[in-house]
């Protein structure tokens, strides 16, 4: 078939194009999708099926290290990883154990506030433990992940705390399983199952330049925080790849509108000469018509007052390169918009921007906000704290902070526990608290409830608002619905 187009392609190459044209077009028909089409609108368009291992191999260092050099430099993005650390973190979490034994939950609680002090919870001793949090957040978003290390070193209130370490750390050069049967891609060991089971850390000097050789650790002393997003990928792969360029289009842009609007706001004149040389001998240029000697412009500047004289046939022209603001900010309005948006955020919480918004369009921003911050929250729950304070009681029991007799027979039941987050400031303060107090009087919501979502334990709103009562009473004020202070009478 392809000799016989070659053929005709040579006798006749109007014949070959009609032929081509004829196939195209029949290759068209049978498409049942628009988007499977090669034709006209996407026949630049090549995209492959394979691996998200393969897929992100060759692309992960240099989307990290473009997305670190925007997190350096760029504002757009520094708001985008501001907003998730303030969201998703912000003042931090508060841990309440939920054994059965509720002199067991406040020892635990105890010790857990003392751990989380940098000098206890970091092998560095330079960042509590929601500032890890923070990091960890950042880092997920900039990088793709971030890994943690668990230390059981002397020093702090327990001997276990946490180190800090960069998925660049990852020897990717290993090829060779310490374990016979396993495979290691991107410096992560995995079983027959694609599970980790090891992972092989370059060992760096204390000022970064030089490399010692890789060191195994187990997968059981190793958290990986990172989000994975298809059945075949093995590593991370930085959260900001779908934005990168849209915020670098951005930068340039705006590069662009400073210079040119500090040129406009430059006065500047140039002047059209009329000839450059007339006569007048070895550099000398003479003015049209006479003898007179022509007038050099160079270094001249325009100052109030000032009256000057041009030579004959020359002209002064201002320079006006006109004023593109408002182009500029519709333009950028919309980029943060497709930022934000390719984030999973609004253009509000992107910008802090709130001049086109009224309480209705807030409130929904807010909602479908909170609702990107969740899925932030859980794997960082789930991957990250859940595993750290389930260290932090087998660690609290072997140094012998706390008695439990049965903790080895039932260690799932003395690790309960729930995590209250900080809670959110309200919009509208007065709508909220009323739809607050029909919800409960419609029973859609409970106290419990309520307290969680303001960041407070139930219980111990609860007897906060008793001690209070009790020391207004013995004080002979009595509090009506906890608003009103009205001395006691007699």
């Amino acid at each position: 078939m392809e000799l016989l187009e070659k053929a005709i392609s040579f006798f006749s190459p109007k014949v070959a194009c009609e032929r081509e044209a004829w196939r195209r077009e029949l290759e068209e028909i049978k498409r049942g999708y628009d988007a499977g089409s090669f034709g006209r609108l996407n026949r630049g368009w090549r995209a492959h099926n394979q691996s998200a291992e393969l897929e992100d191999r060759f692309d992960r260092d240099v989307v990290r290290a473009r997305a670190r050099d925007l997190e350096r430099n760029s504002d757009m993005a520094r708001s985008i990883i501001r907003a998730y650390r303030r969201n998703v973190v912000g003042r931090g979490f508060e841990m309440q154990a939920r054994t059965e034994d509720e002199t067991l939950n406040s020892r635990l609680e105890e010790i857990w506030k003392e751990w989380c002090k940098a000098r206890n919870c970091d092998v560095t001793a330079q960042q509590s433990f929601n500032q890890i949090l923070r990091m960890a957040v950042q880092r997920k978003k900039v990088d793709g992940g971030i890994l943690f290390k668990k230390c059981y070193t002397d020093g702090g209130i327990l001997p276990f705390k946490l180190q800090a370490l960069e998925v660049d750390e990852l020897d990717d050069s290993i090829m060779v399983p310490k374990n016979v049967g396993n495979k290691v891609v991107g410096g992560v060991e995995y079983n027959a199952y694609n599970r980790p089971v090891g992972y092989w850390i370059r060992q760096y000097s204390i000022d970064g330049l030089s490399m010692n050789q890789a060191e195994y650790f187990e997968a059981k002393d190793i958290i990986f925080y990172f989000e994975k997003e298809r059945p075949s990928q093995l590593r991370e792969m930085s959260d900001m790849a779908a934005t990168i360029t849209r915020i670098r289009d951005a930068n340039e842009f705006i590069t662009a509108v400073a210079v040119k609007e500090r040129i406009a706001a430059c006065f500047a004149i140039v002047v059209k000469r009329m000839k450059e040389f007339l006569g007048g001998g070895i550099g000398r240029s003479m003015a049209a018509g006479s003898g007179e000697e022509r007038k050099d412009y160079s270094g001249k500047q325009i100052t109030p007052g000032m009256i000057m004289e041009l030579n004959q046939g020359d002209e002064a022209q201002v320079v006006d390169p006109g004023n593109s603001g408002n182009d500029a900010n519709a333009h950028l309005k919309m980029q943060v918009r497709l930022m934000g948006a390719g984030q999973g955020l609004s253009y509000e919480a992107v910008s802090r921007d709130m001049s086109e918004t009224n309480y209705s369009s807030a409130r929904q921003g807010s909602i479908e906000d909170e609702l990107t911050f969740v899925e932030e929250i859980e794997p960082l729950m789930e991957q990250l704290m859940d595993e750290v304070y389930e260290t932090f009681v087998i660690s609290a029991v072997l140094a012998g902070l706390v008695n439990i007799k049965d903790f080895w027979r039932n260690k799932k039941k003395y690790m309960r526990h729930e995590w209250v987050s900080s809670p959110k400031k309200w919009i509208d303060p007065l709508k909220e608290a009323n739809a607050n107090r029909i919800a409960m009087e419609t029973g859609q919501k409970t106290f419990k409830q309520i307290s969680a979502e303001a960041g407070r334990d139930w219980r111990q709103q609860i007897d906060d608002m008793a001690e209070v009562q009790e020391y207004a009473m013995s004080r002979g004020v009595e509090l009506k619905g906890g608003a009103k202070n009205e001395p006691k009478k007699g």
